[in-house]
């Protein structure tokens, strides 16, 4: 079975999967928000898609460790989704993974114009989801 993670920002959301073993991240799309028309039901179909038996969903908590406005948004489309699906979906820090994934795909050779189109969410995602996969808490 597969893990997936999801990046949400108010414009996109990024989704990153695991591969079978769950050793591996790789991320997998990015869904543009404002042409979704359900957002909810796209992670779920994709999840269903690709065999995920978890989704992660990446909690903007702040430098001081606190729920700012933006995780509080996150942990409403969390209620969303669970409502949606009987897939195990738990929250992880996503502290530093955009810029992490900014890190990575400046050090690749993907284009400017690659990363402006979505690309830092879904590989943000992928952070986020190797982390997980890395510590062995699955």
């Amino acid at each position: 079975m597969r893990v997936m993670a999801l990046d949400i920002g108010d414009r996109r959301i990024g989704v990153a999967l695991s591969d079978p073993t769950q050793t591996l991240s790789s991320p997998l799309s990015t869904i543009d928000r404002a042409h979704d028309k359900d957002p909810v039901k796209s992670i779920v179909s994709l999840a269903d898609e690709h065999g995920t038996d978890k989704i992660l969903v990446g909690l903007p908590i702040t430098l001081a460790g606190e729920l700012g406005t933006q995780a509080r948004t996150v942990l409403e489309f969390v209620e969303q989704l669970k409502a949606e699906t009987n897939i195990g979906i738990s929250t992880v820090d996503e502290r530093y993974s955009t810029i992490e994934a900014r890190r990575r795909i400046r050090e690749s050779s993907v284009t400017r114009s690659r990363r402006e189109r979505g690309d830092v969410d879904a590989a943000a995602a992928a952070v986020m989801l190797q982390s997980y996969l890395d510590t062995g808490n699955l």
